[in-house]
Protein backbone atom coordinates (compact mmCIF):
# COMPACT_ATOMS: atom_id res chain seq x y z
CA UNK A 1 0.00 0.00 0.00
CA UNK A 2 1.58 3.36 -1.17
CA UNK A 3 1.57 5.95 1.68
CA UNK A 4 -1.47 8.45 -0.48
CA UNK A 5 -3.37 4.77 -0.21
CA UNK A 6 -2.37 4.65 3.63
CA UNK A 7 -3.65 8.02 4.01
CA UNK A 8 -6.50 8.03 1.96
CA UNK A 9 -7.66 4.35 4.10
CA UNK A 10 -7.16 6.18 7.45
CA UNK A 11 -9.38 9.34 6.55
CA UNK A 12 -12.22 6.62 6.15
CA UNK A 13 -15.07 6.79 8.94
CA UNK A 14 -15.29 3.50 10.56
CA UNK A 15 -18.39 1.64 10.29
CA UNK A 16 -20.26 1.16 13.15
CA UNK A 17 -21.31 -2.43 14.25
CA UNK A 18 -24.43 -3.28 13.19
CA UNK A 19 -27.28 -2.89 16.42
CA UNK A 20 -27.00 -6.84 18.06
CA UNK A 21 -30.93 -8.19 17.36
CA UNK A 22 -31.63 -8.95 20.76
CA UNK A 23 -31.90 -5.10 21.54
CA UNK A 24 -34.63 -4.42 20.26
CA UNK A 25 -36.36 -8.12 19.57
CA UNK A 26 -40.15 -8.98 19.97
CA UNK A 27 -39.89 -12.64 21.78
CA UNK A 28 -42.80 -14.96 21.60
CA UNK A 29 -43.17 -17.27 24.44
CA UNK A 30 -44.20 -20.67 22.99
CA UNK A 31 -45.55 -23.01 25.97
CA UNK A 32 -45.53 -25.90 23.64
CA UNK A 33 -47.94 -28.05 25.05
CA UNK A 34 -50.88 -25.41 24.99
CA UNK A 35 -49.72 -23.89 21.30
CA UNK A 36 -50.56 -26.27 19.01
CA UNK A 37 -51.71 -30.16 18.86
CA UNK A 38 -51.11 -32.18 15.72
CA UNK A 39 -51.15 -35.55 16.37
CA UNK A 40 -54.25 -35.62 18.46
CA UNK A 41 -53.69 -36.78 22.05
CA UNK A 42 -54.26 -33.91 23.31
CA UNK A 43 -50.76 -31.87 23.80
CA UNK A 44 -49.35 -29.54 22.27
CA UNK A 45 -46.42 -30.76 19.95
CA UNK A 46 -43.39 -29.24 17.61
CA UNK A 47 -45.39 -30.21 14.65
CA UNK A 48 -47.59 -28.05 15.62
CA UNK A 49 -45.63 -25.43 16.17
CA UNK A 50 -43.78 -25.65 12.86
CA UNK A 51 -47.13 -25.98 10.77
CA UNK A 52 -48.05 -22.08 12.64
CA UNK A 53 -44.58 -20.94 12.45
CA UNK A 54 -45.94 -18.70 9.77
CA UNK A 55 -48.69 -17.19 11.76
CA UNK A 56 -46.07 -16.19 14.04
CA UNK A 57 -43.90 -14.40 11.21
CA UNK A 58 -46.99 -12.53 10.13
CA UNK A 59 -47.71 -11.66 13.58
CA UNK A 60 -43.86 -9.36 13.41
CA UNK A 61 -41.69 -11.60 15.76
CA UNK A 62 -38.62 -11.51 16.00
CA UNK A 63 -37.29 -14.80 18.51
CA UNK A 64 -39.24 -17.76 19.67
CA UNK A 65 -38.53 -18.46 23.43
CA UNK A 66 -39.81 -22.36 24.29
CA UNK A 67 -40.76 -23.50 27.88
CA UNK A 68 -38.80 -26.70 28.65
CA UNK A 69 -39.50 -29.53 26.18
CA UNK A 70 -37.14 -32.12 27.33
CA UNK A 71 -38.18 -35.39 28.27
CA UNK A 72 -39.58 -34.67 32.09
CA UNK A 73 -42.06 -36.89 34.41
CA UNK A 74 -44.12 -33.37 34.25
CA UNK A 75 -44.50 -33.08 37.80
CA UNK A 76 -44.01 -29.36 37.22
CA UNK A 77 -44.90 -28.92 33.84
CA UNK A 78 -41.49 -29.56 32.48
CA UNK A 79 -38.94 -27.53 34.83
CA UNK A 80 -38.46 -31.07 36.43
CA UNK A 81 -36.00 -31.99 33.79
CA UNK A 82 -34.66 -35.40 33.63
CA UNK A 83 -32.25 -35.38 30.35
CA UNK A 84 -31.35 -31.87 28.65
CA UNK A 85 -30.23 -33.32 25.53
CA UNK A 86 -33.48 -34.84 23.81
CA UNK A 87 -37.06 -33.92 23.69
CA UNK A 88 -39.60 -35.36 25.78
CA UNK A 89 -41.69 -38.03 23.35
CA UNK A 90 -45.15 -36.06 24.11
CA UNK A 91 -43.65 -32.96 22.27
CA UNK A 92 -41.76 -34.68 19.46
CA UNK A 93 -38.02 -35.85 18.40
CA UNK A 94 -34.55 -33.88 18.96
CA UNK A 95 -34.74 -34.08 15.21
CA UNK A 96 -37.71 -32.19 14.82
CA UNK A 97 -36.26 -29.38 17.08
CA UNK A 98 -33.58 -29.02 14.90
CA UNK A 99 -35.98 -28.37 12.05
CA UNK A 100 -37.94 -26.21 13.97
CA UNK A 101 -35.16 -23.89 14.66
CA UNK A 102 -33.82 -23.79 11.30
CA UNK A 103 -37.37 -23.69 9.65
CA UNK A 104 -38.23 -20.02 12.39
CA UNK A 105 -34.91 -19.17 11.24
CA UNK A 106 -35.69 -19.15 7.43
CA UNK A 107 -38.92 -17.08 8.32
CA UNK A 108 -36.74 -14.51 10.03
CA UNK A 109 -37.09 -15.80 13.69
CA UNK A 110 -34.57 -16.95 15.75
CA UNK A 111 -34.76 -19.38 18.94
CA UNK A 112 -34.15 -19.22 22.82
CA UNK A 113 -34.35 -22.63 24.26
CA UNK A 114 -35.18 -22.76 28.52
CA UNK A 115 -32.16 -23.46 30.83
CA UNK A 116 -33.46 -24.44 34.22
CA UNK A 117 -29.79 -24.87 36.38
CA UNK A 118 -31.46 -24.67 39.58
CA UNK A 119 -32.83 -28.16 39.67
CA UNK A 120 -33.41 -31.54 37.93
CA UNK A 121 -36.07 -34.47 38.29
CA UNK A 122 -35.93 -36.44 40.88
CA UNK A 123 -35.95 -39.16 37.64
CA UNK A 124 -32.87 -37.07 36.08
CA UNK A 125 -29.87 -39.72 36.12
CA UNK A 126 -27.68 -38.13 38.78
CA UNK A 127 -30.14 -38.14 41.42
CA UNK A 128 -31.22 -41.52 40.99
CA UNK A 129 -27.72 -42.04 41.67
CA UNK A 130 -27.74 -40.44 44.62
CA UNK A 131 -30.37 -42.24 46.13
CA UNK A 132 -29.28 -45.89 45.54
CA UNK A 133 -25.61 -44.34 47.01
CA UNK A 134 -24.24 -43.62 50.61
CA UNK A 135 -24.65 -40.39 52.55
CA UNK A 136 -21.20 -38.80 51.78
CA UNK A 137 -20.92 -39.97 48.17
CA UNK A 138 -19.53 -38.67 45.60
CA UNK A 139 -23.11 -38.91 43.80
CA UNK A 140 -24.91 -37.46 46.72
CA UNK A 141 -22.44 -34.32 46.43
CA UNK A 142 -24.05 -33.26 43.53
CA UNK A 143 -27.11 -32.07 45.52
CA UNK A 144 -27.83 -30.87 49.13
CA UNK A 145 -28.40 -33.79 51.39
CA UNK A 146 -28.14 -33.26 55.21
CA UNK A 147 -28.97 -35.01 58.16
CA UNK A 148 -32.17 -33.96 60.02
CA UNK A 149 -32.39 -32.17 63.35
CA UNK A 150 -33.71 -33.69 66.21
CA UNK A 151 -33.00 -36.53 68.45
CA UNK A 152 -33.67 -39.09 65.23
CA UNK A 153 -32.88 -36.39 62.30
CA UNK A 154 -36.80 -36.28 62.14
CA UNK A 155 -36.72 -32.56 61.14
CA UNK A 156 -35.89 -30.96 58.26
CA UNK A 157 -32.19 -29.51 58.41
CA UNK A 158 -33.06 -26.01 58.86
CA UNK A 159 -36.68 -23.88 58.08
CA UNK A 160 -36.05 -22.96 54.86
CA UNK A 161 -39.49 -23.35 53.12
CA UNK A 162 -40.67 -24.14 49.32
CA UNK A 163 -41.37 -21.63 46.54
CA UNK A 164 -44.48 -23.52 46.27
CA UNK A 165 -45.23 -23.95 49.78
CA UNK A 166 -43.92 -26.02 52.92
CA UNK A 167 -40.81 -27.12 53.94
CA UNK A 168 -37.75 -27.04 51.24
CA UNK A 169 -36.79 -30.19 52.92
CA UNK A 170 -38.16 -34.23 52.10
CA UNK A 171 -36.50 -37.35 53.56
CA UNK A 172 -35.32 -39.83 51.47
CA UNK A 173 -37.95 -43.10 52.02
CA UNK A 174 -35.29 -45.25 54.28
CA UNK A 175 -35.89 -42.32 57.19
CA UNK A 176 -31.99 -41.08 56.22
CA UNK A 177 -31.00 -37.76 54.93
CA UNK A 178 -32.98 -35.34 53.91
CA UNK A 179 -32.56 -33.34 50.30
CA UNK A 180 -32.92 -29.53 49.57
CA UNK A 181 -35.71 -28.74 46.96
CA UNK A 182 -36.79 -24.88 46.55
CA UNK A 183 -39.43 -25.84 44.41
CA UNK A 184 -41.61 -28.83 44.67
CA UNK A 185 -40.02 -32.32 46.19
CA UNK A 186 -39.57 -33.81 42.55
CA UNK A 187 -37.14 -30.84 41.91
CA UNK A 188 -34.30 -31.53 44.11
CA UNK A 189 -31.37 -28.70 43.75
CA UNK A 190 -28.22 -28.83 42.39
CA UNK A 191 -25.12 -28.28 44.35
CA UNK A 192 -22.96 -25.28 42.54
CA UNK A 193 -20.35 -25.91 44.51
CA UNK A 194 -19.61 -29.35 42.65
CA UNK A 195 -17.59 -28.70 39.48
CA UNK A 196 -19.03 -31.06 37.78
CA UNK A 197 -22.25 -29.59 37.57
CA UNK A 198 -20.71 -26.65 36.08
CA UNK A 199 -19.12 -28.34 33.46
CA UNK A 200 -22.67 -30.50 32.53
CA UNK A 201 -24.54 -27.06 31.97
CA UNK A 202 -21.53 -25.20 30.32
CA UNK A 203 -21.77 -28.45 28.03
CA UNK A 204 -25.47 -28.53 28.08
CA UNK A 205 -25.17 -24.72 26.37
CA UNK A 206 -23.18 -26.10 23.88
CA UNK A 207 -25.58 -28.65 22.86
CA UNK A 208 -28.11 -26.36 21.61
CA UNK A 209 -26.03 -23.70 20.61
CA UNK A 210 -24.58 -26.01 18.02
CA UNK A 211 -28.18 -27.06 17.00
CA UNK A 212 -28.68 -23.43 15.98
CA UNK A 213 -30.54 -22.02 19.03
CA UNK A 214 -29.47 -18.37 19.61
CA UNK A 215 -29.60 -18.05 22.98
CA UNK A 216 -31.15 -19.75 26.05
CA UNK A 217 -33.14 -18.34 28.85
CA UNK A 218 -32.12 -18.84 32.12
CA UNK A 219 -34.65 -20.35 34.80
CA UNK A 220 -34.52 -18.54 38.79
CA UNK A 221 -31.21 -17.36 37.41
CA UNK A 222 -30.86 -15.87 41.26
CA UNK A 223 -31.21 -18.99 42.79
CA UNK A 224 -28.44 -21.20 41.67
CA UNK A 225 -26.17 -20.67 44.50
CA UNK A 226 -26.29 -21.98 48.80
CA UNK A 227 -25.22 -20.54 51.63
CA UNK A 228 -23.43 -24.12 52.61
CA UNK A 229 -23.69 -23.40 56.46
CA UNK A 230 -27.45 -23.28 55.54
CA UNK A 231 -28.65 -19.97 57.60
CA UNK A 232 -31.66 -18.70 57.90
CA UNK A 233 -32.58 -15.63 56.22
CA UNK A 234 -32.00 -12.45 57.86
CA UNK A 235 -30.39 -8.39 57.64
CA UNK A 236 -27.22 -10.39 55.68
CA UNK A 237 -26.86 -11.60 52.37
CA UNK A 238 -29.84 -14.17 51.58
CA UNK A 239 -28.91 -17.76 51.74
CA UNK A 240 -29.93 -18.95 48.64
CA UNK A 241 -30.99 -15.93 46.41
CA UNK A 242 -28.63 -13.03 44.53
CA UNK A 243 -25.69 -14.22 46.17
CA UNK A 244 -21.99 -12.85 44.63
CA UNK A 245 -20.66 -16.15 43.79
CA UNK A 246 -23.42 -16.49 41.13
CA UNK A 247 -21.77 -13.86 38.97
CA UNK A 248 -18.71 -16.29 38.15
CA UNK A 249 -21.12 -18.54 36.72
CA UNK A 250 -22.52 -16.36 33.83
CA UNK A 251 -19.14 -14.84 33.12
CA UNK A 252 -18.12 -18.69 32.15
CA UNK A 253 -21.50 -18.80 30.57
CA UNK A 254 -20.83 -15.16 28.50
CA UNK A 255 -17.62 -16.45 27.29
CA UNK A 256 -19.01 -19.43 25.84
CA UNK A 257 -21.74 -17.61 23.95
CA UNK A 258 -19.34 -14.68 22.83
CA UNK A 259 -17.46 -17.76 21.12
CA UNK A 260 -19.71 -18.20 18.76
CA UNK A 261 -19.59 -16.56 15.16
CA UNK A 262 -23.31 -14.70 15.59
CA UNK A 263 -22.38 -14.02 19.88
CA UNK A 264 -25.63 -16.15 21.42
CA UNK A 265 -27.84 -14.20 24.59
CA UNK A 266 -28.27 -15.16 27.94
CA UNK A 267 -31.75 -14.10 29.36
CA UNK A 268 -32.15 -13.70 33.14
CA UNK A 269 -35.53 -15.11 35.23
CA UNK A 270 -34.75 -12.55 38.20
CA UNK A 271 -37.17 -11.62 40.54
CA UNK A 272 -35.35 -8.79 42.69
CA UNK A 273 -36.56 -6.03 44.38
CA UNK A 274 -33.37 -4.03 44.26
CA UNK A 275 -33.19 -2.70 40.80
CA UNK A 276 -29.12 -2.20 41.68
CA UNK A 277 -28.36 -5.83 42.52
CA UNK A 278 -30.21 -6.56 39.34
CA UNK A 279 -28.23 -4.32 37.00
CA UNK A 280 -25.19 -6.47 38.47
CA UNK A 281 -26.32 -9.59 36.44
CA UNK A 282 -26.15 -7.38 33.12
CA UNK A 283 -22.46 -5.92 33.06
CA UNK A 284 -20.69 -6.64 30.08
CA UNK A 285 -19.27 -9.61 30.05
CA UNK A 286 -22.38 -11.31 31.81
CA UNK A 287 -25.90 -11.79 30.95
CA UNK A 288 -27.32 -9.68 27.68
CA UNK A 289 -30.80 -8.99 29.79
CA UNK A 290 -33.04 -10.16 31.90
CA UNK A 291 -37.20 -9.93 32.19
CA UNK A 292 -38.10 -6.27 33.91
CA UNK A 293 -40.73 -8.04 36.51
CA UNK A 294 -41.59 -4.64 38.32
CA UNK A 295 -43.70 -3.47 34.77
CA UNK A 296 -44.48 -6.82 34.70
CA UNK A 297 -46.19 -6.63 38.15
CA UNK A 298 -46.95 -2.77 38.52
CA UNK A 299 -50.68 -1.46 38.86
CA UNK A 300 -52.75 0.34 36.04
CA UNK A 301 -51.78 4.01 37.36
CA UNK A 302 -49.88 6.36 35.42
CA UNK A 303 -47.58 7.68 38.09
CA UNK A 304 -46.40 4.06 39.05
CA UNK A 305 -46.02 3.10 35.94
CA UNK A 306 -43.97 5.89 34.92
CA UNK A 307 -41.74 5.23 37.98
CA UNK A 308 -41.64 1.68 37.09
CA UNK A 309 -40.40 2.38 33.53
CA UNK A 310 -38.19 5.59 34.33
CA UNK A 311 -36.27 3.30 37.02
CA UNK A 312 -35.81 0.62 34.89
CA UNK A 313 -34.19 2.51 32.40
CA UNK A 314 -31.86 4.48 34.96
CA UNK A 315 -31.04 0.77 35.92
CA UNK A 316 -29.97 -0.24 32.49
CA UNK A 317 -28.40 2.70 31.02
CA UNK A 318 -25.46 2.59 33.34
CA UNK A 319 -24.46 -0.96 32.01
CA UNK A 320 -25.56 -0.69 28.71
CA UNK A 321 -28.16 -3.05 28.27
CA UNK A 322 -32.00 -2.60 26.98
CA UNK A 323 -34.78 -3.03 29.52
CA UNK A 324 -37.43 -6.04 28.69
CA UNK A 325 -41.11 -4.83 28.80
CA UNK A 326 -43.15 -7.75 29.47
CA UNK A 327 -46.87 -7.46 30.27
CA UNK A 328 -47.79 -11.68 30.83
CA UNK A 329 -46.33 -15.40 31.17
CA UNK A 330 -47.19 -19.10 32.00
CA UNK A 331 -46.49 -17.67 35.98
CA UNK A 332 -48.57 -14.82 36.07
CA UNK A 333 -52.44 -14.23 35.75
CA UNK A 334 -53.26 -12.70 31.83
CA UNK A 335 -53.25 -8.98 31.89
CA UNK A 336 -57.08 -9.14 30.02
CA UNK A 337 -57.87 -10.70 33.90
CA UNK A 338 -55.47 -8.57 35.78
CA UNK A 339 -55.99 -5.43 34.78
CA UNK A 340 -59.87 -5.94 35.28
CA UNK A 341 -60.09 -6.16 38.67
CA UNK A 342 -59.58 -3.51 42.16
CA UNK A 343 -55.77 -4.31 42.63
CA UNK A 344 -54.08 -4.44 38.78
CA UNK A 345 -50.89 -5.52 40.37
CA UNK A 346 -49.47 -8.49 40.58
CA UNK A 347 -47.98 -10.36 43.81
CA UNK A 348 -48.21 -14.67 43.52
CA UNK A 349 -49.13 -14.24 47.32
CA UNK A 350 -52.26 -12.32 46.59
CA UNK A 351 -53.51 -14.45 44.24
CA UNK A 352 -57.02 -15.92 45.20
CA UNK A 353 -59.86 -17.24 43.47
CA UNK A 354 -63.40 -15.63 43.11
CA UNK A 355 -62.21 -12.15 42.56
CA UNK A 356 -64.36 -9.70 41.41
CA UNK A 357 -63.17 -9.36 37.50
CA UNK A 358 -64.57 -6.50 34.72
CA UNK A 359 -63.21 -8.13 31.73
CA UNK A 360 -64.41 -5.26 29.34
CA UNK A 361 -62.51 -2.49 31.47
CA UNK A 362 -59.68 -5.43 32.16
CA UNK A 363 -59.76 -5.55 27.82
CA UNK A 364 -59.05 -2.02 27.76
CA UNK A 365 -56.95 -1.59 29.56
CA UNK A 366 -54.35 -4.58 28.04
CA UNK A 367 -54.78 -2.98 24.78
CA UNK A 368 -53.50 -0.05 26.05
CA UNK A 369 -50.89 -1.53 28.16
CA UNK A 370 -49.88 -3.42 24.87
CA UNK A 371 -49.49 -0.24 22.32
CA UNK A 372 -47.17 1.43 25.96
CA UNK A 373 -44.81 -1.55 25.90
CA UNK A 374 -44.20 -1.82 22.53
CA UNK A 375 -43.63 1.96 22.32
CA UNK A 376 -40.35 1.90 24.96
CA UNK A 377 -36.93 1.15 23.96
CA UNK A 378 -35.95 -2.33 24.09
CA UNK A 379 -36.97 -5.49 23.86
CA UNK A 380 -40.51 -7.13 24.18
CA UNK A 381 -41.85 -10.41 25.70
CA UNK A 382 -45.17 -11.55 24.13
CA UNK A 383 -46.56 -14.71 25.70
CA UNK A 384 -48.50 -17.06 23.80
CA UNK A 385 -52.58 -16.21 23.53
CA UNK A 386 -51.31 -12.86 24.54
CA UNK A 387 -51.61 -11.50 21.08
CA UNK A 388 -55.63 -12.90 21.14
CA UNK A 389 -56.59 -10.83 24.44
CA UNK A 390 -57.30 -14.63 26.03
CA UNK A 391 -58.63 -14.00 29.95
CA UNK A 392 -57.16 -16.16 32.99
CA UNK A 393 -59.22 -19.21 33.13
CA UNK A 394 -60.33 -19.70 36.84
CA UNK A 395 -63.10 -22.28 37.08
CA UNK A 396 -60.99 -25.28 36.10
CA UNK A 397 -62.16 -28.02 38.56
CA UNK A 398 -60.03 -29.79 41.11
CA UNK A 399 -59.62 -32.65 39.61
CA UNK A 400 -58.40 -31.08 36.16
CA UNK A 401 -55.35 -29.06 38.01
CA UNK A 402 -52.07 -29.90 37.14
CA UNK A 403 -49.50 -26.93 39.22
CA UNK A 404 -48.42 -27.97 41.89
CA UNK A 405 -47.90 -24.49 43.40
CA UNK A 406 -52.30 -25.14 44.12
CA UNK A 407 -51.71 -29.06 45.49
CA UNK A 408 -48.70 -27.25 47.89
CA UNK A 409 -50.77 -24.60 48.76
CA UNK A 410 -53.72 -27.06 50.02
CA UNK A 411 -56.25 -25.25 47.22
CA UNK A 412 -55.70 -20.94 48.56
CA UNK A 413 -52.98 -20.71 45.93
CA UNK A 414 -55.16 -21.15 42.52
CA UNK A 415 -51.85 -22.25 40.41
CA UNK A 416 -51.21 -21.16 37.17
CA UNK A 417 -53.08 -23.89 34.94
CA UNK A 418 -54.92 -20.89 34.41
CA UNK A 419 -52.65 -18.70 32.35
CA UNK A 420 -51.69 -22.44 30.17
CA UNK A 421 -55.08 -23.53 28.78
CA UNK A 422 -54.48 -24.00 24.81
CA UNK A 423 -54.66 -21.65 22.65
CA UNK A 424 -57.66 -21.45 20.10
CA UNK A 425 -56.86 -20.90 16.64
CA UNK A 426 -60.71 -21.43 14.72
CA UNK A 427 -64.12 -23.21 14.96
CA UNK A 428 -67.26 -22.81 17.52
CA UNK A 429 -66.64 -24.83 20.22
CA UNK A 430 -63.61 -26.82 21.78
CA UNK A 431 -60.95 -27.37 21.16
CA UNK A 432 -61.39 -24.61 18.84
CA UNK A 433 -58.74 -26.18 15.90
CA UNK A 434 -55.85 -26.85 19.30
CA UNK A 435 -56.26 -30.40 18.10
CA UNK A 436 -57.53 -32.34 14.84
CA UNK A 437 -60.71 -33.65 14.49
CA UNK A 438 -61.48 -36.32 16.42
CA UNK A 439 -58.62 -36.02 18.88
CA UNK A 440 -57.70 -36.84 23.02
CA UNK A 441 -59.25 -34.25 24.97
CA UNK A 442 -56.48 -31.53 26.10
CA UNK A 443 -54.62 -31.76 28.65
CA UNK A 444 -56.28 -29.19 30.20
CA UNK A 445 -60.08 -27.63 28.99
CA UNK A 446 -60.95 -24.50 27.19
CA UNK A 447 -63.78 -22.15 27.92
CA UNK A 448 -66.90 -23.07 26.04
CA UNK A 449 -66.95 -19.60 25.20
CA UNK A 450 -63.97 -18.81 23.24
CA UNK A 451 -64.95 -18.65 19.66
CA UNK A 452 -64.95 -14.96 19.25
CA UNK A 453 -61.07 -15.26 20.52
CA UNK A 454 -59.79 -17.66 18.09
CA UNK A 455 -56.83 -16.51 15.49
CA UNK A 456 -59.73 -17.14 12.74
CA UNK A 457 -62.27 -14.83 14.18
CA UNK A 458 -59.60 -12.15 14.93
CA UNK A 459 -57.71 -12.03 11.94
CA UNK A 460 -60.20 -10.17 9.78
CA UNK A 461 -61.64 -7.91 12.41
CA UNK A 462 -59.40 -4.78 12.22
CA UNK A 463 -60.79 -3.97 15.99
CA UNK A 464 -59.18 -7.14 17.35
CA UNK A 465 -56.63 -7.81 19.63
CA UNK A 466 -55.04 -9.89 16.90
CA UNK A 467 -54.91 -6.71 14.54
CA UNK A 468 -53.81 -4.29 17.21
CA UNK A 469 -50.70 -6.78 18.15
CA UNK A 470 -49.96 -7.80 14.01
CA UNK A 471 -50.28 -3.08 13.26
CA UNK A 472 -48.63 -2.15 16.27
CA UNK A 473 -46.10 -4.48 15.88
CA UNK A 474 -45.31 -3.57 12.29
CA UNK A 475 -45.17 0.22 13.11
CA UNK A 476 -42.93 -0.77 16.07
CA UNK A 477 -40.01 -1.48 13.57
CA UNK A 478 -40.92 1.55 11.19
CA UNK A 479 -42.13 4.21 13.87
CA UNK A 480 -40.05 7.98 13.61
CA UNK A 481 -38.03 7.48 16.73
CA UNK A 482 -35.09 7.17 17.34
CA UNK A 483 -32.40 6.29 20.04
CA UNK A 484 -32.81 4.46 23.24
CA UNK A 485 -34.24 7.48 25.10
CA UNK A 486 -37.20 8.82 26.17
CA UNK A 487 -38.02 12.45 27.18
CA UNK A 488 -41.38 12.66 29.38
CA UNK A 489 -44.12 15.18 28.52
CA UNK A 490 -45.83 17.27 31.84
CA UNK A 491 -49.24 15.98 31.84
CA UNK A 492 -51.97 15.49 34.36
CA UNK A 493 -51.22 13.10 37.13
CA UNK A 494 -53.30 10.54 35.56
CA UNK A 495 -51.71 10.85 31.83
CA UNK A 496 -48.44 9.46 30.64
CA UNK A 497 -46.37 10.94 27.50
CA UNK A 498 -43.22 11.11 26.28
CA UNK A 499 -41.22 11.26 23.43
CA UNK A 500 -38.60 9.41 21.16
CA UNK A 501 -36.85 11.66 19.10
CA UNK A 502 -38.56 14.74 17.63
CA UNK A 503 -41.18 13.49 15.58
CA UNK A 504 -42.88 10.40 17.78
CA UNK A 505 -44.91 10.97 21.00
CA UNK A 506 -46.81 7.83 22.73
CA UNK A 507 -49.70 9.21 25.05
CA UNK A 508 -51.67 7.18 27.47
CA UNK A 509 -55.10 8.52 29.75
CA UNK A 510 -55.47 6.50 32.92
CA UNK A 511 -58.27 9.22 34.10
CA UNK A 512 -61.63 9.64 33.66
CA UNK A 513 -61.00 12.72 31.61
CA UNK A 514 -61.01 12.91 27.86
CA UNK A 515 -57.11 13.63 26.47
CA UNK A 516 -57.04 15.79 22.98
CA UNK A 517 -54.56 14.78 20.79
CA UNK A 518 -52.79 18.17 19.68
CA UNK A 519 -53.94 19.84 16.41
CA UNK A 520 -51.87 18.59 12.95
CA UNK A 521 -50.29 15.38 14.76
CA UNK A 522 -51.11 11.99 12.61
CA UNK A 523 -52.33 9.24 14.55
CA UNK A 524 -50.61 6.27 13.51
CA UNK A 525 -52.08 3.68 15.86
CA UNK A 526 -54.67 4.06 18.83
CA UNK A 527 -55.54 0.96 21.56
CA UNK A 528 -59.48 1.94 21.12
CA UNK A 529 -61.54 4.63 19.47
CA UNK A 530 -60.90 8.29 19.62
CA UNK A 531 -63.81 10.30 20.58
CA UNK A 532 -63.64 13.82 18.67
CA UNK A 533 -60.17 13.85 18.52
CA UNK A 534 -59.62 12.62 21.59
CA UNK A 535 -58.20 9.74 24.44
CA UNK A 536 -60.93 8.35 26.32
CA UNK A 537 -60.02 6.62 29.64
CA UNK A 538 -57.45 3.73 29.43
CA UNK A 539 -56.51 4.60 25.90
CA UNK A 540 -53.15 5.16 24.33
CA UNK A 541 -51.89 6.40 20.82
CA UNK A 542 -49.15 6.93 18.93
CA UNK A 543 -48.33 10.19 17.72
CA UNK A 544 -46.02 11.76 14.33
CA UNK A 545 -45.32 14.96 14.61
CA UNK A 546 -45.28 17.19 11.27
CA UNK A 547 -42.61 19.73 10.61
CA UNK A 548 -45.40 22.31 11.68
CA UNK A 549 -45.72 21.15 15.14
CA UNK A 550 -42.62 19.05 15.98
CA UNK A 551 -41.43 21.41 18.35
CA UNK A 552 -44.84 20.56 20.48
CA UNK A 553 -42.65 17.72 22.51
CA UNK A 554 -39.81 19.93 22.76
CA UNK A 555 -41.25 22.42 24.06
CA UNK A 556 -43.50 20.68 26.33
CA UNK A 557 -40.58 18.98 27.80
CA UNK A 558 -38.52 22.37 28.48
CA UNK A 559 -41.65 23.54 30.39
CA UNK A 560 -40.68 20.41 32.43
CA UNK A 561 -36.69 21.20 32.93
CA UNK A 562 -35.54 18.14 30.36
Amino acid sequence: MTQAESTATAALPELAAPRPWWRDAVVYQVYVRSFADANGDGVGDLAGVRANLPYLALLGIDALWFNPWYPSPMADTGYDIADYRAIDPAFGTLEEAEQLIAEARALGMRTIVDIVPNHVSNEHPWFRDALASAPGSPERARFWFREGRGENGELPPNDWQSIFGGSAWTRTEDGGEWYLHLFAPEQPDLNWEHEEVWTEHEDVLRFWFDRGAAGVRIDSAALLVKDASLAEPGDGDHPFEDRDELHDIYRRWRAIANGYTEPRVLVGEIWLPDPVRLARYLRQDELHTAFNFDFLACPWDAQRMRTSIQSALDVHEPVDAPSTWVLSNHDVTRPVTRYGREDTSFAFKAKRENTPTDLARGRRRARAAALLAMALPGSMYVYQGEELGLPEVEDIPPDRKQDPMWRRSGGVDPGRDGCRTPMPWTGEQPPFGFSPDGAARSWLDQPADWAPLTVAAQQGDPGSMLSLYREGLRLRRSVPWSGDAITWLPTDDDVLAFARGDRFVCLVNFGPEPVVVPDGAEVLIASNDLEGGALQQDTTVWLRLTDHDRNWATDRSRKEGR
